[in-house]
């Protein structure tokens, strides 16, 4: 028996393994794992490569001790990847999909798409078959309805090409029968048919079809048709988990790694450090220089940090000038290494904007995945107090996080101060802010003045401390804008948290307030519990 063959009963009973789990409630995780250890070794013996290092890799995120039950849509992200890679990948240069989690190059990577073809004209079917393999691409060929649903569920192709006219069942019963499950997985489906009546397109349309294309066809026209299709798809899947403006991965790219990160470190204790990166004074480049300016920063920034990491190691645009980036195999020290080395290349970069050069640097805060830590939301939250330590030493370096350095936050004392010409607004928002009781807060003060110039006059600001100030945007004398402007301009920003409280629903206005460095505003009569859980969002940052 040759090793083709041998290689084609490996991806034969991988197929059938999968299809069997597919339509099972859910399988035990130690049958996965027995499954993906004799995979690795099979595949290993008969030269499928690429499978055995998938599956070895694939393989540290499951035990053979654990009786958990993982359902399709559960273990499908991990093993349906495998089978992309039974095509011959070593003969076309394919790169095998990345493994779950960890972070996909975001370099050009060929990808070998397969391609199922529903028809029963045997010549044409040759012919496009032939013409397409010569592209690159897998083709299956099924010459009839039956045999091309039975490949549609089996092996889910990148791209279906279907003719109306069928020997056992009309092209539209096809399209009616898998559009659903096509449109879910993003599988482009293109007609290609003698029959040119205007009521069947338009209902081929109707149904989702991507392209109705008429027989005979034009070779060269349909491959590049079949390219562009392609590229779009690539875009789609791109679209679902990349920040657009930087090419980092987005926020739900973020989730899933985090998730996924997590659980690997509780099967197989494989550390992993989050590290935290803010831009400093972000805001200050988007007033002076413009948005467009801005968003150059952010996409230099991005291809900096892209360009000095690993391929295993995952970028994400968390939000705003906020990025985050998971390290695998790395202590928290080792990442500190690395951040440090970024800081100091991106603090050199100069840029230009309105005839004058300036740099940007950034702040970054980075914590351990631990035995005495692995939920998600702390994880982040250790991260984000560690960037704020950053932020409150003098930005552009980083910190490590410590129980110490938690316990020394704890020691800041909160002001709140309400500036309002109604006695009645001041008396319920500072009675309702004595009892709050942050965590991460030692001492609360709360003070509260009827117009901006006694507030303005008062001995208020002590330079080790936190305010939340809530100002009143129309008051006698000195208007809530010009205080805010006064607060923005003799005071620093990382201490002060600035919500307007304004009758005015004029957008405008709401705007200019914005702009002038308020935090937020709040539009009155507003429900104080409302007020309060807004508030309590803003300040959750502000206060670590």
């Amino acid at each position: 028996m040759t090793t083709r063959k041998y290689k084609e009963l490996v991806e034969s009973r991988t197929r059938q393994t999968l299809q069997k789990w597919s339509e099972m409630p859910a399988v035990e995780e130690k049958e996965i794992y027995r499954f993906l250890h004799n995979l690795k070794g099979t595949s290993g013996t008969v030269g499928l490569d690429i499978v055995e290092a998938f599956s070895g890799s694939t393989l540290l995120y499951f035990s053979e001790d654990n009786h958990r039950s993982w359902t399709e849509a559960e273990w499908s992200d991990y093993l349906y990847p495998l089978l992309d890679l039974f095509a011959e990948p070593e003969a076309t240069g394919a790169v095998p999909p990345q493994i779950p989690g960890i972070a996909l190059s975001h370099d050009s990577i060929h990808q070998q798409y397969e391609i199922l073809v529903i028809d029963d004209d045997v010549e044409l079917v040759a012919f496009l078959r032939e013409s397409l393999e010569r592209q690159s691409y897998y083709v299956s060929i099924a010459l009839s309805a039956e045999r091309g649903l039975k490949i549609f569920y089996e092996t889910k192709p990148d791209m279906i090409l279907l003719d109306i006219l069928l020997p056992d069942r009309s092209g539209i019963d096809v399209l009616n029968q898998i559009i659903g499950k096509a449109k879910k997985e993003r599988v482009p489906i293109l007609i290609i048919s003698g029959e040119h009546s205007k009521e069947i397109q338009m209902y081929a349309y109707s149904l989702g079809v991507m392209d109705y294309i008429n027989k005979p066809v034009d070779i060269d026209l349909f491959l590049m048709l079949i390219k562009n299709r392609f590229e779009l798809k690539k875009e789609w899947q791109e679209s679902i988990i990349i920040d657009e403006l930087t090419g980092a991965f987005n926020r739900k790219y973020f989730n899933q790694t985090m998730k996924l990160l997590v659980s690997d470190y509780r099967r197989t204790s494989r550390t992993f450090s989050l590290a935290l990166l803010d831009l400093d004074r972000f805001k200050h480049v988007n007033d002076t220089y413009g948005h467009l300016v801005g968003d150059e920063v952010l996409q230099a920034f991005s291809e900096l940090v892209r360009q000095s990491i690993r391929t295993e190691d995952t970028f994400c645009r968390y939000g705003g000038e906020e990025f985050a980036l998971f390290m695998p195999n790395t202590s928290a020290e080792s990442a500190l290494l690395v951040i440090e080395r970024i800081q100091e290349h991106f603090a050199a970069r100069e840029f230009t904007a309105k005839r004058e050069n300036f740099n940007v640097s950034f702040s970054c805060g980075i914590t351990e995945i631990s035995e005495r830590q692995q939920d998600p939301e702390k994880l982040v939250e250790e991260a984000d107090q560690a960037l704020y330590s950053s932020k409150h030493s003098g930005r552009n370096q980083t910190t490590l996080f410590s129980e110490e350095l938690l316990a020394g936050q704890r020691l800041s004392i909160l002001n709140v101060i309400v500036v309002d010409d109604d006695p009645l607004i001041r008396r319920i928002i500072t009675g309702n802010f004595s009892l709050w009781e942050p965590d991460n807060i030692a001492e609360m003060k709360v003070t509260s003045f009827a117009d901006g110039e006694l507030f303005l006059g008062s001995d208020w600001y002590a330079p080790e401390e936190k305010y939340i100030i809530l100002l009143d945007g129309v008051m006698p004398g000195l208007d809530g804008l010009e205080v805010l402007e006064n607060i923005r301009s003799s005071y620093p920003e990382v201490n002060i948290l600035v919500i307007m409280l304004t009758g005015r629903n004029d957008q405008r206005d709401i705007i200019r307030a914005l702009q002038m460095g308020a935090d937020d505003y709040v539009i009155k009569p507003f429900h104080l519990p409302e007020l309060m859980t807004r508030i309590e969002r803003l300040a959750h940052r502000f206060l670590f």
